[in-house]
């Protein structure tokens, strides 16, 4: 299914950009060869030996600027600019620069340059009476599209290479906890729940260490942990797959819970918030752990529940049987939301993290951040150490293991990344963006959590901007603010996460992997939305 996402997601973002363009070069979008009125400050019996370069303030009429651009802008445009008058004085090259308070159309023409923070243009002078004429400008989207794929691919290959010594370093590591016992000691603690999720891998497998150790350290918010521990489970889990090339159930199940993303403290998002200012950054801790914990049952149910499928006649009924405790479980979840949608009484869970001052809390997760990956070393290699394993020799082969693993999902990466960046640039986010714009308004939704809800899957880069944007505009304590923040909190970047796990072991077919994910993802962000909106809405 992959493949489809993937060639879509391209098609998309090159479509939506030659449509876009062509439309914009019909519509004459950039008044091009067009010129504008312009008042120049700068005293021009000045200019007297020809050539010259002189610095001059150009400034344009809002009214004047609303009116060809179709604009809304409040202010006067004014652009710090260089002359170089060559021929004679009344005709001169200009250099205007451009800021992020600019109207978004000039910025446009500024990036369509090559550069981000100028525009070339030519100024005409005839007595008190100046005009300027923009650069030439088309296809934009087209080259936006062809900027997003370069960059894509090199971030891609940094991630990739970043990854390399993380790899080497927690591979390593697992591999000396292995050999000591201590991941199969973790796996039988939890051996009745890892069970029921994956029954048909041994609970000592390593395979079952390398999962409990990445749903934790999600758990906990230590992404540069998890990744590593989830490529070693993903190839722990390929070896015993019968059919190479094909997602097994097992790991359909396991990156379903991966693409939930379940967390204890969305410690980035906390971050965010306490960095603008927000009195109570810990309040998305509540939001973001019921949001996450409805997006990870939705997960795993909908992989339990594809993964019999199809069926063959009769085997339906016995199924319910066999899962009849999970289903209501499911059901009494459902009726306790109803109840205090109706009753008002998850209210009162907007006080549940209210005890915890604002500075205590940022140092206890400094603290637990600065705390919990030495731990664990200390704790994996201690135990190693006690139990008479030769450490070093462990760890540098568990490390040769987690560098080959990093480098073999470099073209998985680029091609997953690449696609998303042409989607973004190509302006098919937008267009998607219109489409669901009814069911947003319907389930209530703010437009402007829409972008956030809609990016999460695809780029956590480009969701952590989005949601940096929204709360420094609407502010932290918002309630736009605390719902950009628990959407951040409580789902994860599903394609990312499928393109990495599975290109590292060269997963070709994955079967309900994704439908499972993005369940998840969807179920995440409407309860998100139900339990922000009732307690702050």
């Amino acid at each position: 299914m992959l493949n489809y996402v993937w060639i879509g997601l391209l098609f998309l973002g090159i479509g939506a950009a030659v449509t876009t363009d062509l439309i914009d070069i019909s519509e004459n979008k950039y008044h091009n060869n067009e010129s504008i009125s312009v008042s120049v400050q700068e005293n021009q019996n000045e200019i007297k030996t020809i050539p010259k370069t002189v610095k001059a303030t150009l400034t344009i009429d809002k009214n004047l600027f609303n009116k060809i651009f179709n604009d809304s802008t409040t202010s006067d445009i004014i652009f710090k600019s260089v002359l170089t008058f060559e021929k004679d004085s009344n005709e001169a090259k200009a250099v205007l620069f451009v800021n992020s308070n600019m109207p978004e159309i000039l910025q446009s023409i500024a990036k369509a340059s090559g550069k981000d923070n100028d525009i070339n243009a030519t100024l005409y002078l005839n007595n008190n009476n100046a005009k300027i004429i923009f650069e030439r400008v088309s296809f934009i989207k087209l080259k936006n599209v062809t900027n997003a794929a370069l960059e894509y691919a090199g971030i891609a290959v940094n991630i990739a290479l970043g990854l390399i010594g993380i790899m080497a370093l927690w591979i390593g590591i697992m591999k000396v906890a292995e050999d000591a016992g201590l991941i199969k000691s973790i796996a039988n603690l939890l051996k009745p729940l890892t069970k029921w999720l994956f029954p048909n891998i041994p609970s000592d497998h390593p395979a079952m260490g390398s999962m409990i150790m990445n749903i934790s350290a999600n758990m906990l918010g230590l992404g540069n942990a998890a990744t590593p521990f989830g490529l070693k489970a993903m190839e722990e889990l390929e070896k015993l797959n019968p059919e190479k090339g094909t997602a097994t159930n097992a790991m359909c199940t396991f990156l379903a819970i991966n693409t939930a993303g379940i967390t204890l403290i969305p410690v980035t998002a906390i971050a965010v918030r306490a960095a603008s200012g927000s009195s109570d950054p810990a309040i998305i801790i509540g939001t973001s752990l019921f949001a996450s914990s409805c997006a990870t049952i939705a997960g795993v149910f909908a992989a339990k529940t594809f993964e019999k499928f199809p069926m063959k006649k009769g085997e339906f009924k016995n199924w319910i049987k066999q899962n009849s405790k999970f289903f209501s479980f499911i059901g009494l979840l459902l009726t306790t939301i109803l109840i205090f949608t109706l009753t008002g009484l998850g209210k009162s869970l907007s006080s549940a993290f209210s005890f915890i001052n604002v500075s205590s809390f940022k140092v206890a997760i400094q603290l637990l951040s600065t705390l919990a990956i030495p731990l664990v070393i200390v704790l994996f290699l201690g135990y190693g150490l006690i139990k008479k394993v030769k450490v070093y020799e462990q760890f540098v082969e568990g490390a040769k293991e987690g560098f080959q693993i990093a480098v073999k999902i470099i073209p998985y990466l680029v091609a997953m990344l690449v696609a998303i960046g042409i989607f973004r640039a190509g302006g098919a986010m937008d267009w998607l963006k219109f489409v669901i714009h009814p069911v947003t308004d319907f389930i209530g939704m703010p437009v402007d959590a829409l972008p956030m809800a809609l990016m999460r899957p695809l780029s956590g880069s480009g969701s952590l901007g989005i949601m940096s944007e929204v709360i420094s505009v609407h502010g932290p304590d918002s309630f736009i603010g605390i719902l950009t923040s628990t959407f951040y909190g409580s789902t994860e970047t599903t394609f990312y996460v499928l393109a990495l796990y599975f290109g590292a072991i060269n997963i070709k077919r994955t079967r309900h992997a994704l439908p499972a994910g993005l369940i998840a993802d969807v179920t995440g962000i409407l309860a998100a939305v139900f339990i922000v909106r009732l307690i702050f809405g």
